[in-house]
């Protein structure tokens, strides 16, 4: 659900740029920043013996004169980052520590705002030990709102805090689209609500996670006390396996796809890593699966 990033001022795009990274990285780079131009700021004017060296003199002290300003504007800014990235953080903590552990998670669930939502959804991942980039200002991408990244791989999230309607194929299929353009190894999508079934069969046999409304409450209260693999709760997933895994063949199941024999295997990588599914015997060239 992401939303079109509203213009703002260059220095506006800077802090919101720290305030993306943990705070104690804006306090760093505050430091590093004021020293760096402080330094130049304070090498003393060179002496001009002809008028040949004039615009290096000019050129010298238009230089001092940004460097002595930016060492007090730029710090400020990766400062203000910094507290803001504080403050966001613990904002995530308590969103994700309030459903967790309140009685009525399901009411405060469907009450909070979209934007809550999505901080939600990133920080429940990011407690599964994921890195988590918010796409929610960076305007229109095929819907998707968080980037996932964990042991080289990158899973891109779609959330839709939908109250009362439910979520159809449509978005799946946009969202599976956009994992093949970028080339992610898995793809979420969190709603607040259900999924229709037409949603459900296309997702099922893909590297597509559904989680709705229920799987999503078991997700935080699980979050809140480890940080094991995702609990398969929600829509059955699979995910292509590599050629050398070992396959046990199911002679009774041909593929939809080719008409080859089924396989079973266990998939090696991914947010799926170490679940078995059925897939195509006939791979790579057809990349067919189906849930063990």
């Amino acid at each position: 659900m992401a939303r079109r990033r509203q213009k703002q001022s260059a220095a506006d795009d800077f802090m919101d740029w720290v305030a993306r990274l943990p705070w104690w990285v804006g306090l760093g780079l505050a430091a590093m920043i004021y020293w760096a131009l402080h330094t130049v700021a304070s090498q003393p004017m060179p002496a001009m013996r002809t008028s040949h060296e004039m615009g290096l003199v000019v050129t010298g002290a238009l230089w001092r004169s940004l460097a002595y300003a930016g060492q007090f504007v730029l710090p400020l800014l990766c400062l203000m980052g910094a507290v803001l990235s504080a403050l966001r953080r613990r904002e995530r903590r308590h969103l994700l520590d309030d459903c967790g552990t309140a009685s009525s998670s399901a009411q405060a669930l469907q009450g909070m705002s979209w934007q809550a939502f999505e901080k939600l959804v990133g920080e429940g991942f990011r407690r599964r030990g994921y890195a988590v980039q918010e796409r929610a200002q960076e305007g229109a991408d095929g819907g998707v709102d968080l980037v996932l990244t964990k042991a080289g791989e990158m899973s891109l999230v779609q959330c839709k805090h939908w109250k009362a309607f439910q979520v159809g194929v449509p978005v799946v299929r946009e969202l599976y689209g956009v994992m093949a353009a970028h080339g992610a190894s898995a793809g979420f999508v969190v709603t607040s609500g259900r999924f229709t079934q037409d949603a459900t069969a296309f997702a099922s046999g893909r590297n597509i996670r559904l989680i709705d409304g229920a799987a999503l409450l078991q997700l935080i209260r699980e979050t809140t006390v480890d940080r094991s693999p995702l609990p398969q709760t929600a829509s059955k997933v699979s995910v292509p396996s590599s050629p050398q895994e070992t396959p046990a063949v199911r002679s009774e199941v041909s593929c939809p796809q080719c008409g080859s024999r089924m396989v079973r295997r266990t998939a090696k990588r991914g947010v799926l890593a170490g679940q078995s599914f059925w897939g195509c015997s006939d791979y790579p060239s057809c990349r067919e699966t189906r849930n063990g």
